[in-house]
């Protein structure tokens, strides 16, 4: 039987009745295609459930604050419509990027319709259009070898990722495992050629942004998301030196940040990164890099420490 939809919007939130409204109705601007707007409240404890029931114009789903992956998930169970879009609630579509999109993955028989996206800024700096980037290996791409937009930008055939779950164990990176998940299976690719949504910055903490613990053990799934998809690309033979290479280079930097507080899980992980993509060379000065390759990456980086302490100039004199 045929959908009665055409595209299914899953919005997860959680206390952002602030940002809640604009989310929604950028979904239900236009009168075709038809879609149909789901949103699932995590337990919000901010009148948020309030809100949604009195909406006759969305599906109202709420969860007992197990967290965005498994409100995904149960809005998953009820979606309709051919094509699925994940958005955040603090964020809001671009006018027409769903009947844009739609169109295009009509016309293309396309599983994912990839696009560029805006970044706006609460602070009043400029808004700046991230376009999408071609690439001709898109999972080299979400391993991190271009940029990779975000896939609130995307529209992804719903039978296609019916079983591809936003994974809890990678809650912190769970959008990165999901999409690197996708790409492993091999979809077929059209393209938009407009920002198709607006992802904004603000004060307020965001799912993508991790300070202190949080921040640390954001790193950490970084890592194990990279190691889980080499892992994954390794048993089908598909993991090319380019694609290991990609997924060396996005990773070092968080692995050089875990580092400063997390010595042992860092040093484990560049020992994984070399070990995979020997040919890698990071970014760094040759001395330095000769360090690593020679003294190993736990001890250069205890050098690179005590260097740094040894060059800091002594405080001045107290008045």
């Amino acid at each position: 039987m045929a959908s009665m939809m055409d595209i299914s919007v899953i919005i997860p939130t959680f206390n952002r009745l602030w940002a809640l409204p604009r989310a929604i109705d950028s979904c239900l601007c236009a009168s075709a295609p038809a879609v149909e707007v789901i949103v699932v409240d995590d337990g919000s404890t901010d009148g948020t459930w309030d809100f949604l029931r009195d909406r006759s114009d969305i599906i109202a789903i709420r969860t007992p604050n197990w967290g965005k992956d498994w409100a995904v998930q149960a809005a998953m169970q009820v979606a309709s419509g051919d094509y699925v879009r994940f958005l955040d609630s603090d964020d809001w579509l671009k006018p027409g990027a769903n009947a844009a999109q739609l169109a295009i993955a009509r016309n293309a028989d396309a599983d994912v319709v990839v696009a560029g996206y805006e970044d706006y800024r609460d602070d009043g700096m400029p808004s700046q259009v991230r376009p999408w980037v071609d690439c001709d290996d898109f999972i080299a791409q979400q391993l991190g070898e271009v940029a990779f937009s975000h896939y609130s930008a995307f529209l992804f055939r719903r039978s296609f990722v019916a079983d591809i779950p936003h994974r809890q164990e990678f809650a912190l990176r769970d959008d990165r495992m999901f999409m690197l998940e996708v790409a492993i299976a091999k979809p077929r690719i059209a393209a938009y050629r407009e920002p198709a949504f607006v992802h904004r910055h603000h004060p307020l903490d965001r799912l993508q942004r991790h300070r202190g613990l949080h921040g640390r053990l954001a790193h950490y799934t970084n890592v194990q998301v990279m190691r889980k998809a080499i892992g994954l690309l390794e048993l089908r033979g598909e993991a090319t030196p380019r694609r290991k290479r990609a997924a060396a280079a996005y990773l070092w930097p968080v692995v050089r940040d875990l580092a400063k507080t997390e010595l042992d899980e860092a040093a484990a992980a560049a020992d994984w990164l070399f070990e995979v993509a020997p040919d890698y060379a990071p970014p760094v000065r040759g001395i330095i890099l000769a360090a690593y390759k020679r003294l190993g990456f736990r001890t250069t980086e205890r050098l690179i420490r005590l260097w740094a302490l040894f060059r800091k100039p002594p405080p001045g004199p107290v008045s």
